[in-house]
């Protein structure tokens, strides 16, 4: 499983991002986890509003800091 946090460096992706590296120990999965900060392949992902989560190349939020527990659904699912 690949996760990617779009963003580039401001504290809410700083906070999605460290909520990602939680949700995922608290899953019990392995992922790769990526930050991404390059603004062309954010734009490429079609995100407009940062930070965003993808999962496995589709995304799944837009625009807002995620909780660690929805994070851990959204893992669940994929």
């Amino acid at each position: 499983m690949k996760i990617e946090v779009l963003g580039t460096g401001c504290s809410k992706c700083k906070a999605l991002e460290e909520a990602t590296k939680q949700a995922v120990a608290k899953s019990g999965k392995f992922a790769q986890i990526e930050k991404v900060e390059d603004i062309q392949k954010i734009m490429e992902y079609g995100v407009m509003n940062t930070p965003a989560l993808v999962i496995d190349g589709k995304v799944l939020s837009t625009g807002k800091v995620l909780s660690v527990d929805a994070i851990v659904e959204f893992i669940k699912v994929q």
